[in-house]
């Protein structure tokens, strides 16, 4: 098994102006000395954060609990910087303040990092070993009951669509696969019609740090389907948490934001291959 931190080159990072890292729901004790601790990371756009966004935490907390040998003790939702150029993308400020609010007044261990939001593109990769520096080297990781000390080992959290891409070939670079997959791992939702077998055996070399989570209740909301009906004038209240439907509401949100036409869908893939194939600088 893969240990975070193991690996970990980089010793300090550039934040963006005025950036702390948000930690007052991360558990700094370990309630079971004998699991190894993780704090599960969902890179996204969130654009803007719905319920299946945070269902897939709660998810991934349950199947944690019942399979595995590992305690969760914080999650993080970290939205893209702007300069992802993503169609429906709305500007980082609010995308932040739409997660923030959600996290908020829908758990009670979720939380939300800023600082992939407000620079410069980041590469997957690169998150990661953001997250692994702040809560290891920064904060120290976990202890125990006993004050033994714990590194917390990051694990990324995202939907099936993601495994599908990093198993084409030429899409995502064998480093930041070997990187993503072999030092930290990752946790796959299952979603409504997305086959996960041939995907994973694309990425067999890695098989041991993927760990596929069934959607027992379908659920297909997206993003994109809520910026629709907010273009038409369509009610998304019980798609998104309230607070969020509020804010989009009292700002005037994606008022203006139509639906991707094809052409759009397939510029939107081209520009994620490419992303995903950045060299680490």
């Amino acid at each position: 098994m893969s240990t975070a931190g193991s690996a970990r080159k980089t010793t300090s990072f550039n934040n963006p102006p005025n950036y702390s890292f948000v930690h007052h729901r991360l558990r700094r004790t370990l309630r079971d000395a004998k699991k190894q601790p993780i704090v599960l990371v969902a890179c996204g756009s969130f654009s803007p954060v719905t319920y299946l966004h945070l269902r897939m935490f709660e998810m991934a907390k349950d199947f944690v609990r019942q399979n595995t040998d590992f305690e969760i003790v914080g999650g993080y939702l970290s939205p893209v910087s702007d300069m992802y150029k993503k169609p429906g993308l709305l500007n980082a400020h609010h995308r932040v303040a739409m997660c923030t609010l959600a996290a908020e007044q829908t758990s009670s261990w979720l939380m939300i990092d800023s600082w992939e939001a407000f620079q410069n593109y980041q590469r997957t990769a690169v998150v990661l070993d953001h997250f692994d520096y702040e809560i290891n080297t920064v904060l120290g990781g976990v202890q125990t009951e006993d004050g033994e000390h714990r590194n917390v080992r990051v694990m990324l959290l995202a939907g099936s669509d993601l495994i599908s891409t990093m198993s084409e070939p030429g899409v995502w670079s064998t480093g930041d696969l070997d990187h993503i997959l072999g030092q930290y791992g990752t946790f796959i939702i299952e979603r409504a019609g997305s086959g996960m077998d041939q995907a994973t055996d694309n990425l067999a070399r890695w098989k041991n740090n993927i760990y596929l989570i069934p959607q027992l209740i379908q659920n297909d909301v997206s993003s994109t389907k809520v910026r629709l009906f907010l273009k038409r004038g369509l009610s998304v209240r019980y798609l998104l948490p309230m607070a969020v439907v509020d804010y989009i509401e009292e700002n005037g949100l994606y008022l203006d934001d139509g639906p991707s036409s094809e052409k759009e869908k397939g510029k939107e893939k081209e520009q994620e291959a490419g992303s995903s194939k950045k060299t680490v600088s």
